[in-house]
């Protein structure tokens, strides 16, 4: 009889260790921080969170220890293992890249030819380097690879960047992006119908505070004889709440504003009339 319950493995420590922790979290999920402990049931809902290293998290999901987990497309990509991706989760975010001297001149990925390259991430860069006919010497290191140059392993590097200072530091300029990388849900691909019954269930509040997190509820008070532009300028998910104040004259609109819009948005109401704006944050937003 198949387990109701579903194993998801997560980071132990690490880059993506406390966003995991948290987005599940904010699912409504109760469970241990995993201290000193390899697993942790959950209170409240159906899943065992197992803490492991997030090189290992895709291997045990195709193995079937684990039934999901989340981990970095970067590891997903290098690892090849056979596990599919459910959803991109939306931290987390950073770039597999390519790096010289700063004095090596660069025009394109043809000037990487016969070079020497330190990298952690060899299977996504011969993929990279493939596709574009080039051939290289790969040396496989782990960690501090951004040195390599300076003490003579390497011409090049590839390794993840986030904001490029420890690239800087170390003398080092991004030339070529390999990968763009996120946060990636994934699940086995044999997974029983009480199983797939959980993993969606998890999807659907994981995608309801993603969705929250891209979005603002604004509320605002507006003159009614500008309320219909006022309207407009507010599309909401269908179309804005608009409910009569006590004071004539005057309406209160409701609405949503995506979070890459906001200020130009707030901007073009003040200037239309609208008084008393409040912006608060969302906590769920269910589609």
């Amino acid at each position: 009889m198949e387990e109701k319950r579903l194993r998801i493995a997560v980071q132990r420590s690490g880059r993506l260790s406390e966003s995991s922790v948290a987005i599940l979290r904010k699912c409504g999920i109760e469970f241990g921080n995993g201290l000193g402990k390899l697993r942790s049931s959950a209170r409240n809902f159906p899943v065992e969170i197992l803490f492991l290293r997030d090189d290992d998290i895709p291997q045990y999901v195709e193995d079937g220890v684990a039934d999901a987990g989340i981990v970095g497309k970067n590891v997903v990509f290098e690892k090849g293992c056979e596990v599919e991706v459910t959803q991109g989760l939306g931290f987390g975010r950073c770039r597999l890249s390519l790096a010289a001297p700063k004095q090596f001149t660069y025009s394109g990925v043809s000037d990487l030819e016969g070079l020497r390259i330190a990298t952690s991430y060899p299977n996504v860069l011969s993929e990279f380097l493939g596709r574009h006919g080039v051939s290289a010497d790969l040396h496989t290191i782990s960690g501090s690879v951004e040195v390599a140059p300076s003490i003579g392993l390497a011409d090049v590097v590839c390794d993840l960047v986030s904001s490029g200072s420890t690239l800087f530091t170390n003398g080092l300029r991004e030339i070529e992006t390999v990968l763009e990388s996120e946060a990636l849900l994934i699940h086995r691909r044999l997974i029983g119908p009480a199983k797939q019954e959980i993993l969606d269930k998890l999807c659907f509040r994981i995608r309801a505070g993603i969705e929250a997190e891209k979005n603002k509820y604004v509320l605002l008070n507006a003159p009614n004889d500008k309320l219909e532009r006022i309207v407009t300028l507010l599309p909401g998910m269908r179309s804005p709440s608009v409910l009569p104040l006590a004071e004539s004259g005057w309406s209160s609109v409701h609405s949503v504003i995506g979070g890459n819009d906001f200020w130009q948005v707030v901007e073009n109401l003040k200037a239309e009339g609208a008084e008393g704006i409040l912006v608060l944050s969302i906590d769920q937003m269910v589609l």
